[in-house]
Parts: structure tokens; C-alpha cells; sequence
């Protein structure tokens, strides 16, 4: 699909209707298909267009991407690395901390049901997470910071301190922001 000044104001929603006539083979075929799929497993998916042509399904997070290539539909779940998989759907991009992905071929058949499974599992996973990475770890390395005292330097409206060097015997602060020393 080639990019112009136009898409830029089609919806997300219309530029994967655009995207699915454009394949107009069995990649579109399948991506409509998972389209569908996903919709039913959480009717209040938002659909997104995102880095240079990639459909993108979200719901307090992105979901999945769906990318079409040559020979393979691919549906890579953000966070699949945290999902259980019983139907062993995920074939590619195991190795990841993070994503794990499904490579559909021609002619592949998937289990649908199991992917609406895999799906709200995702949407759940996001929704519990609120969103966002977990601050558990950025919170517990403040508290040890302030000797067992969880006082948000932030909140209080504290800012870091510069970097205090010693240069024969006298004290040099030396400023992150300017690079400059001030005596």
C-alpha cells in the first residue's frame, strides 16, 4: 500500500478495509478473517494504523499487530511471552522476553476458538495491568533509596543533586546539565 497525503485522514478502521482489498489474495483473506476474530473476542477493540501500515489491535494496550508479507499472515501478541498457550498457537518469535507471535501460510488452518481464547487473555493481561509496564520495581528501588522511607523524590518536588567530585582536597561540584564546574 502505498502512502499519500489522503490516508493520512482515513481512519485506522479504513485504511485495513484499504489494506485487505489492496492483498486481494488469501493474506487478505486471512487478515479480514482475524479482523473478525478479534472483534468477537472483545467488541470494544480499538483498531490503529501504525508504524508505516501495520494494523494494530488494542484494548488498554495494544493486543496484536497483524503484518502481512509474502508468504505469511503474522499476528504477534505484545505481551505473549506472559500468556498461557494450551492450543500451542504461537509458532514464531519464541525466544522473546515479551512477544510471541503466529505465522499463518497459505492454506494453514487456526483454531479459532482457541485464538478468541488467546486473545481475551491478552485484553485481561492488559486490563490488570492498566496498561502499562508494572512501576513495582521503580517504586521498591525509591524506597531503598530513602533507607526503607517511601518518599517519591518527584512528589515531594525534590530534584537530583550534581555530582560532587574532590580535586585536591577541594570539593568540585560538577553541574549534569552544563558539563561546567562550579566552585
Amino acid at each position: 500500500m502505498t502512502t499519500n497525503g489522503s490516508q493520512s485522514s482515513m481512519s485506522p478502521s479504513r485504511l485495513i478495509d484499504a489494506r485487505i482489498k489492496e492483498l486481494g489474495d488469501w493474506r487478505g483473506l486471512m487478515l479480514s478473517w482475524l479482523r473478525a476474530l478479534i472483534k468477537e473476542a472483545d467488541p470494544e477493540v480499538v483498531e490503529e494504523w501504525k508504524w508505516r501500515g501495520v494494523p494494530v489491535w488494542s484494548h488498554a494496550g495494544i493486543i496484536c499487530t497483524g503484518e502481512t508479507y509474502k508468504n505469511v499472515v503474522k499476528m504477534t501478541f505484545m505481551k505473549g511471552a506472559a500468556l498461557q498457550d494450551p492450543s500451542s498457537l504461537f509458532n514464531s518469535s519464541l525466544d522473546g522476553n515479551a512477544r510471541r507471535a503466529i505465522d499463518i501460510h497459505a492454506g494453514e488452518k487456526i483454531n479459532g476458538a482457541a485464538l478468541k481464547a488467546l486473545i481475551r487473555a491478552a485484553v485481561a493481561l492488559n486490563v490488570d495491568k492498566g496498561g502499562k509496564k508494572p512501576a513495582a520495581k521503580k517504586a521498591a528501588a525509591k524506597t531503598a533509596a530513602t533507607d526503607g522511607k517511601a518518599v517519591p523524590a518527584k512528589s515531594q518536588g525534590l530534584r537530583k543533586l550534581p555530582a560532587l567530585n574532590v580535586d585536591s582536597g577541594r570539593a568540585i561540584m560538577r553541574s549534569r546539565r552544563t558539563g561546567r564546574n562550579s566552585w
